[in-house]
């Protein structure tokens, strides 16, 4: 185990030792958010716990549609430019009164070429004060999914950010950090208290929300505890009431236990493996995977079904397309999963020449069972001959390996958040990288003929038209295989008794301002 692992996992117990509040409710997570700027790192599981702090001009409800969060409504005005009546009588976190100078800096903040959030509103082009409560955005053509970008775009006060020049953005992946990295003012049901990084974090209630609560809770302790044992015996110990990561192999004996709930479901996250479409690999011996002969033995020899029983334990779903049933644009008639045939896989290598090559496998942390699941993978690429080196480390370590092109072959999950459409997968995970495309594309694929039609789709107004489009793209990627997709991932959380009322969401994120205790 690292010696920062050990740090941290002493750290959180030490964390549980505290009593907690009445009205508290102590989260067990599996690992920390790496700052708290929302803008630091597009990644969903810290953009849902700062979304208790920090709000957007619009948000996904219970049933994850859209409704009225900071903003009113909107209206069309032209075929580039949309006009957000915004919500008066909201109060930031230190007191400040919210208008359209916050929107405005927050949009420009969020676009900044160096910023990571950039990928989240594509289209976006510039925006401008009509008054205090009413902003206009442009965007670059017809583009029907800006409600959806912007339930992640959330809003600062323009005027906290120049009085502690933080109107740049910052960047976990690069390390550029800010005063928005160790502070928080939002608009958010919950304020930060306090935060000691890969410790606790915490948030308390802020009695001037606009909003009225439906939860019940005063203070929310955030403690990261990666060890799936201790978050298990933490929970059944009483220590904390929640944890968003329950491991699949525990669930019967949480289940068991009369003073534990589990919640089950199946992730929106669709989990799969990604190649470097590069002309080297990290070893510097020239790329066979840029042979799609060499793609597609690679996914022949993965047994979906074996992993599904031995490592998921069941609870996944084999996917054959590269987005979940519930999301726009998806085609059953893509999501027939390959079947596993080494045989053919060989055959397929030795016809493109490229018998038992090596390369690196990068495998992170934030998966469920990941580590687990690159190690069968692994395992049934050497019985094909392959030869991978497994990468195993944690998401901190492999996020800038991956985001600066330092991979062959990659683990990747993606919940076509924070627009709950195929063109987030499209726009930002295949699409050339250039401006705010493929700002995930790790593999640097490209291919006008695929970003040709995923721009196409963007702009088509008609739902069945684009809807069509999303999933001519998508056929693109699985004739190609761009990447091989594995499974939905199982959506497991579990609470103590504490907890009367916990809905649960498929996109596995959290809305504690819901919960009842």
């Amino acid at each position: 185990m690292q010696l920062s692992r050990i740090l941290a996992t002493g750290a959180a117990l030490i964390a549980l030792t505290v009593p907690a509040m009445a009205g508290t409710l102590k989260w067990g997570a599996s690992r920390d958010i790496s700052s708290l700027d929302p803008y630091s790192y597009g990644d969903s599981f810290a953009l849902g716990v700062l979304n208790h702090a920090y709000e957007g001009l619009v948000r996904y409800n219970r049933d994850l549609k859209i409704e009225p969060a900071l903003a009113t409504s909107w209206e069309i005005i032209s075929p580039t430019t949309w006009r957000f009546h915004l919500r008066e009588g909201v109060k930031f976190h230190n007191g400040a009164d919210f208008t359209a100078e916050d929107v405005q800096a927050s949009l420009l903040r969020a676009s900044n070429p160096k910023s990571p959030l950039r990928g989240n509103i594509p289209a976006y082009k510039g925006s401008r004060v009509i008054d205090a409560h009413t902003i206009e955005i442009d965007v670059s053509a017809n583009y029907p999914l800006l409600p959806n970008d912007l339930t992640t775009i959330y809003i600062f006060d323009a005027g906290w950010l120049k009085d502690n020049n933080a109107e740049a953005p910052t960047d976990v992946g690069s390390g550029t950090e800010g005063y928005a990295t160790y502070n928080e003012n939002g608009t958010g049901p919950f304020k930060v208290e306090s935060r000691q990084p890969d410790a606790k974090t915490v948030f308390v209630k802020f009695d001037g929300w606009w909003d009225k609560p439906q939860h019940n809770i005063d203070r929310i302790e955030l403690t990261p505890i990666a060890s799936p044992a201790t978050r298990v015996a933490a929970l059944l110990a009483g220590d904390i009431d929640f944890t968003d990561q329950a491991p699949v192999q525990d669930l019967p004996r949480l289940q068991a236990s009369p003073e534990v709930k589990v919640l089950e479901g199946t992730d929106l996250r669709t989990v799969m493996i990604g190649f470097s479409q590069r002309d080297q690999l990290l070893s510097g011996a020239p790329n066979p995977m840029k042979d799609l002969r060499v793609r597609q033995a690679m996914q022949l020899a993965i047994d979906l079904d074996l992993i599904n029983k031995k490592v998921m334990r069941g609870k996944s779903r084999n996917a054959g397309a590269l987005v979940a049933p519930q999301i726009p644009g998806y085609d059953p008639a893509l999501d027939t999963p390959v079947k596993a045939d080494p045989e053919k896989a060989k055959a397929l290598l030795k016809e493109a020449g490229s018998e038992g090559f090596e390369f690196e496998f990068n495998c992170a942390d934030s998966l469920v069972n990941e580590e687990q699941v690159c190690q069968a993978v692994a395992s049934m690429w050497s019985r094909i001959g392959l030869k991978p080196k497994l990468d195993q480390g944690t998401r901190a370590v492999q996020t800038p390996k991956r985001s600066s092109g330092k991979v062959d072959v990659y683990t990747l999950g993606w919940a076509t958040l924070p627009m709950l459409d195929t063109y987030s997968l499209t726009s930002q995970v295949l699409h050339t990288k250039e401006g705010s495309f493929g700002i995930f594309n790790w593999g640097g694929w490209s291919d006008k003929e695929f970003d040709k039609v995923t721009e196409a789709s963007a702009v088509e107004l008609d739902q069945t038209k684009r809807l069509a489009m999303e999933a001519q793209s998508l056929k693109i990627a699985k004739d190609h295989a761009l990447m091989i997709p594995l499974h939905q991932q199982p959506l497991a959380w579990a609470t103590t008794s504490k907890i009367k009322d916990f809905p649960l969401f498929s996109d596995n994120l959290p809305r504690l301002w819901l919960v009842k205790m």
